[in-house]
C-alpha cells in the first residue's frame, strides 16, 4: 500500500472474454492488493463454465463486487435500457475511477461517468481501446462512423490507456491524436506466470491457441505447417487448441490435405496445460493489438513465432527472425522450419528474460495505470 489514499475502481467491458477479461483480471488483482476497492461491470451473456471460474478466482479480489448483465456487441436500441441499468449500479457502487474497457465497455463508462458529474458527483473516465473499434476500416462509411463516435466521446474522457505504442498510433491515425492526457502502458502478466512450464515428453513442434476463425489466422498456421513438412521433408506434429465459429472449415482443410493425424484439435483449456504439450508457439494473426498469448508463452519458456502486425514487434523486437509479414505462410513455414532446426535460433530471437519480466509484469502495468487514476482524481 502506497501513501495515496484508497480509490474506488470501476472496470467496465462487455464480454468476459480474451484479452480484455485477462487485463482486467491482472489489473484488478494487482490493484487489491495495493489496497484499492475494486468492482467489475459486464456482459452476461457471454462465456461459459471456464469464464464462471476464473470469475470465482477473483471475486475475493473484488470488495465493490460482480455486476453482469445483458449488453449487445452491436449498437443496437437495447442499449438503451442497459445503459440505465448500468448507470444505476454505478452510481450505487460511487466510484472515483471508472475505468472502460473496448468500444462498448468505454462508451458505458464515459456516459455513465459524465451523466454522475452532471449530478455533481466526482469521478474520473477513463478508456483503454484494446484495439476494437480501432481496426475498422477508415476507407468505409462504417469505420468512418465509428471512428467520429470515438473523437466524439474524447471530450466525455478524462485519461486514455493504450496497452502499446501501436495501438496508440493507430488511435492517432484514425481517430486524431488524442487530446485527452493518456499514457501507454504495456499488457503485464502474474509473477506465477512467469514459472517455466517444464515441457512433456509428447511435446508437439508447434502450437496454435486462440479463437478459431479468420482474423486469427488459423488457416495460415495449417498451410505453414504443411509447407514446413514439405521444407525439413519429414512429419511434423501440431496442436490446435480453441473454439470458434469456423472450427469446422479449419477441420475441413486438415482433412483434404491429409495432415488429420499429425495436427490435433482441442477445446480451451488451461493455458499452461497447453504450454506443456508444446516445443514452440505459432501467432499467425492478421490483425493484433497486443496479445497475452505472446506475452504468456514467453513467459513460460516457449519459443513464439508470429506475425508483425500491432505490437507484437514491440516484444520480440523488430529485428527478430520470429517476426514474419502477416497472411505469408510461406515466410511463416521458413521461421517454423528453422525454429526446430538451426542451432541458437531461439537464443538469437527472444528478448531476454529479465528485462522482458521489468516491462510485461502485471505489477509495473497497474503501478503506472494506478499512478494515472491518482494524478486524475488529484485533478
Amino acid at each position: 500500500m502506497t501513501d495515496e489514499p484508497p480509490l474506488r475502481i470501476l472496470h467496465c467491458f462487455r464480454s468476459p472474454v480474451g484479452g480484455i477479461f485477462r487485463h482486467v483480471r491482472d489489473l484488478a488483482i494487482e490493484q487489491s492488493r495495493a489496497g484499492h476497492h475494486v468492482g467489475i461491470l459486464c456482459d452476461s451473456s457471454t462465456g461459459g463454465e471456464h469464464e464462471d471460474r476464473l470469475f470465482a478466482s477473483i471475486l475475493p479480489h473484488l470488495s465493490l463486487g460482480l455486476s453482469r448483465m445483458p449488453i449487445d456487441r452491436s449498437i443496437t436500441p437495447r442499449d438503451i435500457p442497459a445503459f440505465w441499468r448500468s448507470y444505476k449500479e454505478i452510481r450505487e457502487l460511487r466510484p472515483d475511477i471508472l475505468h472502460g474497457h473496448g468500444a462498448k465497455g468505454g462508451a458505458m463508462a464515459r456516459l455513465a461517468g459524465s451523466l454522475l458529474r452532471v449530478n455533481r458527483y466526482s469521478v474520473s473516465r477513463l478508456y483503454s481501446p484494446h484495439g476494437g473499434s480501432l481496426h475498422f476500416d477508415r476507407g468505409r462509411w462504417s469505420g468512418w462512423g465509428v471512428f467520429k463516435l470515438e473523437r466524439l466521446q474524447e471530450w466525455f474522457t478524462d485519461g486514455l490507456v493504450f496497452v502499446c505504442e501501436f495501438e496508440h498510433k493507430t488511435y492517432a491515425d484514425k481517430v486524431g491524436p488524442p487530446f485527452r492526457r493518456y499514457e501507454v502502458v504495456y499488457n503485464g502478466i502474474g509473477e506465477a506466470d512467469f514459472e517455466i512450464v517444464p515441457e512433456a515428453p509428447d511435446a508437439v513442434h508447434f502450437l496454435y491457441v486462440g479463437m478459431l476463425r479468420d482474423l486469427k489466422g488459423p488457416d495460415i498456421f495449417v498451410d505453414a505447417f504443411a509447407k514446413t513438412e514439405r521444407l525439413l521433408k519429414r512429419p511434423l506434429s501440431a496442436m490446435m487448441i480453441g473454439d470458434g465459429p469456423q472450427k469446422q472449415e479449419y477441420l475441413d482443410m486438415m482433412t483434404v490435405r491429409g495432415l488429420g493425424r499429425r495436427i490435433t484439435m482441442l477445446p480451451a483449456m488451461n493455458i499452461r496445460e497447453a504450454f506443456a504439450r508444446s516445443q514452440n508457439v505459432v501467432v499467425p494473426s492478421r490483425a493484433e493489438s497486443m496479445p497475452y498469448i505472446v506475452l504468456e508463452a514467453l513467459a513460460a519458456g516457449r519459443t513464439v513465432i508470429a506475425s508483425n502486425v500491432g505490437g507484437i514487434s514491440e516484444v520480440l523486437g523488430t529485428e527478430s527472425a520470429a517476426l514474419v509479414p502477416a497472411g505469408d505462410s510461406d515466410a511463416l513455414a521458413r521461421a517454423m522450419a528453422d525454429s526446430i532446426t538451426v542451432p541458437g535460433w531461439r537464443e538469437a530471437n527472444m528478448p531476454e528474460r529479465d528485462g522482458f519480466h521489468a516491462v510485461f509484469s502485471s505489477r509495473t502495468m497497474a503501478a503506472r495505470i494506478t499512478a494515472l487514476y491518482h494524478e486524475l482524481v488529484g485533478r
